[in-house]
């Protein structure tokens, strides 16, 4: 296991996190590429020209690669880091998050709402619930995840996951299976270890009681 939970023989390239010197899958870490004023610029989508320099998505990480100069280490130069670089890169991470549900809930894969959300999970037409973390606990306890692995997502403020369905709040939305829900879970557990969010994530063995 890697940092985080994410199993080393996840399918897709692995890098190398410049911190702690270990190798893992690209979608449990941070792309950075140095711009032509010699900054530090994050490359969270992963495409912009360049060197890749890459450090694992959890927010002690990122710290320490800051405070410890290792960008400038890893590009063999001497570089800057810009003010609020971990937290510039949360909002980004935040944004995708936001920016896939979305796309999902315009696609027909995603819906939102407690009875619709409870339809779609006794249908089996759900993967991955996704529940508010600032919701009752109560309220969240009434459902339960989907069998598997990352069916549960709780990295979302009510007013966050509200965004991607036009909705002021949002306590509960499901996924159906697919790609899409899959690069959910990839960027909502780059979001969770960036925020410092343990426990974001469950199974539904986690609530045989629900």
């Amino acid at each position: 296991m890697t940092r985080g939970g994410r199993t080393k023989d996840r399918d897709g390239p692995e890098r190398r996190c410049i911190v702690s010197g270990e190798s893992q899958p690209a979608t449990g870490l941070i792309r950075f590429v140095v711009g032509p004023e010699g900054s530090v610029v994050p490359d969270v989508d992963g495409r912009l020209p360049g060197r890749g320099i890459w450090v694992s998505a959890e927010r002690d990480a990122l710290e320490r690669a800051v405070a410890r100069k290792l960008f400038s280490r890893a590009a063999r130069a001497q570089v800057t880091v810009p003010e609020g670089l971990v937290a510039l890169i949360e909002v980004q991470l935040l944004r995708r998050v936001i920016d896939m549900i979305s796309l999902a809930r315009r696609g027909g894969t995603a819906v939102c709402g407690y009875e619709k959300v409870r339809t779609a999970l006794e249908k089996g037409e759900a993967a991955v619930l996704v529940q508010a973390c600032d919701g009752s606990e109560r309220g969240r306890a009434k459902l339960r995840p989907p069998a598997g692995g990352d069916s549960l997502v709780t990295v979302l403020a009510a007013a966050e996951l509200g965004l991607a369905f036009g909705r002021d709040r949002v306590i509960h939305a499901a996924l159906a299976a697919g790609g899409l829900a899959s690069r959910v879970v990839d960027e909502a557990r780059r979001l969770a270890g960036v925020r410092g969010q343990d426990g974001a994530f469950g199974t539904g063995e986690d609530r045989q009681d629900a």
